[in-house]
């Protein structure tokens, strides 16, 4: 991830805004930009590459934008670009179309001209940069979806937000290749999303199809951890298919499924056990709150996961909680101490 602007380093809020103007135009497209604000400035915009696709994060304070076929003709990356609005409003504007976007998705278009407006408050948009011919829908029919509000509270709709936000806030630990892989996954949740917006989620390329099934799954398993009836029997069920269908969809994924659900319960588990708040919670009460029957198998898999055993970690991780808490409290005594003494200079002196 990059860091595309950092106004905060600018003393003046008029700067702040220039150097948002150029960086935008430069990093993104070309755009003019105005602002009622420009005293008082406030931006932030980052960006992560992922290969066939990119993924920005814009913050800022209120401000219009515009697009015309001037600034077309002087920069156009051909690309449709899909805004996730995660905080405030935005008026857009293209093609006749035109929407007050909060919470939901937004489409527009590059080689078109377009208008947007946010006029109170912070806004904050995920912005994911889709080049035109890696959407495998046609073009006459997406659009139909530009500057229109697409809703993110269900469905794809929802794993697609969620998915987006993840990327976001995880991406930077992950390696180019992997990062790679999940740019490839985005554009095709992105590909599913809008052709069920249009109607005909047939449309969309059955590795389109496979990416939602396999995200709705993902989520199903993380709500449904606790339960030690969670098996692939039961998903390929809750979800239509075989379970030969199921660990098809799992052939190309870093855990089959099985592994994944214990991976996960294991993770849960190596959490708790190290919160201070838990201490005084049986071992096997947790691992049964994360679907583990068993004390012994659950320790054996513990042991294999982490290299020690569960009782151990626990005691490890309580030792350095209690660690940290003597070392904040011998600062704060110290802390008090000095300012006695400052304090008790300064009657010396006055005295």
């Amino acid at each position: 991830m990059s860091l595309l602007a950092l106004p905060d380093a600018v003393e003046a809020g008029e700067d702040r805004f220039d150097w948002f103007c150029e960086m935008v135009s430069r990093a993104v497209m070309p755009v003019a930009l105005s602002t009622r604000h420009a005293a008082d400035f406030r931006a932030n915009m980052t960006d992560l590459d992922l290969g066939v696709v990119r993924l920005s994060a814009v913050a800022c304070s209120p401000v219009f934008s515009r697009r015309t076929l001037t600034h077309i003709r002087r920069g156009d990356p051909e690309h449709l670009q899909l805004g996730l609005v995660t905080q405030g409003e935005v008026r857009i504007s293209q093609r006749g179309n035109e929407s007050l976007v909060a919470g939901g998705i937004v489409l527009t278009d590059t080689s078109r001209p377009s208008e947007g407006a946010c006029t109170e408050g912070q806004i904050e948009t995920l912005i994911m940069q889709i080049p035109r011919q890696a959407l495998g829908l046609s073009s006459d029919r997406v659009d139909r979806l530009l500057a229109r509000n697409l809703a993110t509270d269900a469905g794809t709709g929802a794993i697609l937000a969620d998915f987006l936000k993840t990327l976001l806030t995880r991406g930077p630990q992950c390696r180019p290749e992997e990062l790679s892989r999940m740019g490839s996954v985005a554009l095709d949740l992105a590909t599913a999303f809008l052709a069920r917006q249009l109607g005909d989620p047939g449309e969309a390329p059955a590795e389109a199809r496979a990416q939602e099934t396999l995200q709705q799954i993902y989520r199903f398993v993380e709500s449904n951890l606790g339960d030690p009836g969670l098996t692939p029997e039961v998903i390929a069920d809750r979800h239509n298919m075989s379970v030969r269908g199921l660990h098809r969809l799992f052939g190309d994924q870093p855990l089959t499924i099985a592994a994944h659900i214990r991976r996960s319960r294991l993770e849960r588990a190596h959490t708790d056990l190290a919160r201070g708040e838990l201490s005084g919670q049986p071992v096997q009460t947790i691992a049964v709150r994360w679907g583990f029957s068993s004390a012994t198998g659950f320790s054996r898999a513990f042991r294999e996961a982490y290299g020690i055993t569960p009782t151990e970690h626990r005691a490890l991780s309580l030792a350095d909680l209690r660690h940290a808490e003597d070392r904040n409290l011998a600062r704060h005594v110290h802390h008090r101490a000095l300012l006695r003494h400052m304090f008790s200079d300064g009657d010396s002196a006055t005295a």
